[in-house]
Parts: structure tokens; C-alpha cells; sequence
């Protein structure tokens, strides 16, 4: 759960400079999506958010787990039969994914796909899971058994039952794509929000920082931090809008691959840095790492800052935010 977290703000003062500014929402990847880019004129901003629309789309009909006819779908389609060729893009994209797997020991698992959904976080649930039940709902995941061949071009899943997706982490990719593709296309700044996974560049057109607001995850109808924009990616994950609480633990959304277990301690992580689809997988290994071990993987990437919150309401940030360490009110 990302888009909860994250209040996209603007300047009025800035719609009244030379440059315009336009937005849309739309609904890509299965979720909302707003862009937001300044140009020169209305026409020049319509058609690049036209062409931004495209790119995503284009992105999610390679990558997409749900669509039949996509290359990942083909690849879980033939996991334990056969190697499936595919695009020199989709072939980077998962070997990104495997590497940020390797750096989380597995906290962070595209195969999570082929998790058997035991936890329910609607409401329905009266009791915990046995733990026979949680560990073989993991029984197909397992970054390791993804066999790439670059020379070939090929993804092969050696076990049956396995499956791939990239969830958020290929939204964080679509944004990082459409930045990329807006600078080349000479439009000089904008805001990409794929469900919270956001890619920006430039400024408001009154020259001012593009800033956001994040969300209190304990009392999320108040912002706890107003934060200026000055790495071009900020994600946020969150977990305290779905969780199950036993025995007074409260049990996250967000399961642990490697274990069945939900995440606990942590109710929020945001993650600002060069790159939206780095900063998904960071933001939501440190949910699933807890405090210690989140704090201790993101430190050792300094291009990367961080807020995290935990279940106590005790907020940690890097230096370089500038916010107060303090405790967010539980109640």
C-alpha cells in the first residue's frame, strides 16, 4: 500500500508563470496514476502526457503477471518446462530484481507471485494461520530457482508451480522510463506517480522545489512532514491500513517471501533517491527487515534517504532531511 502515504503538493503561485503546467489521472498498471508535466504551452504538455500514457502502457504489456499474452505471463506459463525468450528490457529489468534480492537476502522476491494467499486482511480473518500452512505457502518462492540466460535472451522458472511479477517494483521502472523519456523530449520538469512510486525532474514553474507531504501512517488524516523534492524518486511503503492484529502483534499486508510471515514493527517506510524502481525495492524490504536490519541495508546506500515509522510511533531520518527525531502520538 503506497498511495496513502504520499500528498503531492503545488505552489499556486506557480501557475501563473510563463510555463503551464498540466495534469492527469488515469488508471495503468491496475492502479491511479498522475502525471503532472510543465511545457511551454498546453498543446506541447497534453501530447507528452499522451506519450507518457503510452510508455506505461507499452511497459505494462511486457511485464504484466495478470494479461495472458505478456512475456512474463509466457515465462510463468512454462515455469518447470521450459526457457522462454524474451526482450533485451524485460531480461535487465529481472536481472535488477534478482540483484536487489541478493543485496536483501531475499526480502525483496519477484517470485513472491506464486505465494499462496492464506493471510486475509479484510476482516475475515478469526485466527492465525498454523504454521505448517505458512511455510508451504512459500513452498514455490525462491529468487534462486530464476534461470537466466543472457546469451539467449531466455527466463526459466525451474520449478513448477512458480511464478514471477514485478508488482510495484515495475511501476517504479515505468516512472524512471517516462522521466527519462520526457528529459530526451525536451520537457525540462514533471512528476510521474505510479501508485506513490514517483519519478520527478526540474521544479515548479515558479522555480520552486516540486514537494510533498507524508501522511501520519498512525492518524493518516494529518500530515507529519512536508519534505521539498531534491532526489528526482520518492516511494513510500506503508502497512497500517491492512494488517491483522493476534494476540496484541499487529501483522502487516506485506509478507516476508522468504518465511510466510507477515511484517511487523514498521509501519511506514519512504525512500527518496536517484531511481523510483530502487527505492520500491528498498522502501518495501525495509518493511519486511524491521527496523534494525532495514536501517542497516539502506545505510549502506547513501545516494538513498530514508523516513521510517515504526508500530510505536517512533520516527528515524536520515541526517541530511533535516526532520526532528521524534514519537508520533499512538492514540
Amino acid at each position: 500500500m503506497k498511495h496513502a502515504f504520499l500528498v503531492f503538493l503545488l505552489t499556486l503561485s506557480g501557475l501563473a508563470h510563463a510555463q503551464v503546467l498540466r495534469k492527469r489521472t488515469v488508471k495503468l498498471m491496475g492502479s491511479r496514476w498522475d502525471i503532472t508535466l510543465v511545457a511551454n504551452d498546453s498543446l506541447t504538455a497534453v501530447q507528452n502526457i499522451d506519450t507518457v500514457v503510452a510508455e506505461v502502457t507499452r511497459i505494462e504489456n511486457l511485464i504484466s503477471d495478470w494479461r495472458s499474452y505478456t512475456q512474463i505471463s509466457k515465462v510463468n506459463q512454462n515455469a518447470g518446462i521450459a526457457p522462454v525468450r524474451v526482450d533485451a528490457e524485460v531480461m535487465a529489468l529481472t536481472e535488477r530484481a534478482i540483484q536487489l534480492s541478493k543485496l536483501t537476502n531475499g526480502a525483496f522476491d519477484i517470485s513472491f507471485a506464486a505465494m499462496d494467499r492464506i493471510w486475509k486482511f479484510d476482516g475475515s480473518m478469526t485466527a492465525m494461520p498454523s504454521p505448517e500452512a505458512i511455510k508451504n505457502s512459500v513452498r514455490n518462492v525462491g529468487y534462486q530457482n530464476i534461470i537466466l540466460d543472457k546469451t539467449n535472451s531466455t527466463i526459466f522458472l525451474k520449478k513448477k508451480g512458480m511464478k514471477i511479477g514485478f508488482g510495484a517494483l515495475g511501476e517504479g521502472y515505468a516512472a524512471d522510463r517516462c522521466r527519462q523519456m520526457m528529459l530526451a523530449r525536451g520537457i525540462r520538469a514533471g512528476i510521474v506517480n505510479g501508485s506513490g512510486d514517483m519519478s520527478t525532474w526540474g521544479t515548479q514553474p515558479d522555480g520552486t522545489p516540486w514537494t510533498i507531504g507524508i501522511t501520519n501512517p498512525l492518524h493518516r488524516d494529518t500530515l507529519f512532514a512536508v519534505v521539498p523534492l531534491h532526489k528526482t524518486a520518492v516511494v513510500t511503503s506503508g502497512s497500517y491500513e491492512k494488517f491483522v492484529v493476534f494476540n496484541g502483534k499487529r501483522y502487516a499486508h506485506i509478507i516476508n517471501p522468504k518465511t510466510g510471515y507477515p511484517a511487523t514493527g514498521v509501519s511506514s517506510v519512504t525512500v527518496f533517491g536517484p531511481s523510483a524502481e530502487r527505492a520500491n525495492g528498498f522502501s518495501t524490504s525495509m518493511m519486511v527487515l524491521g527496523k534494525a536490519a532495514g536501517l542497516k541495508l539502506i545505510r549502506h546506500y547513501p545516494d538513498y534517504q530514508y523516513i521510517l515509522i515504526t508500530d510505536a510511533g517512533e520516527i528515524i531520518s536520515s541526517p541530511g532531511l533535516g526532520l526532528k527525531q521524534r514519537r508520533l502520538s499512538v492514540r
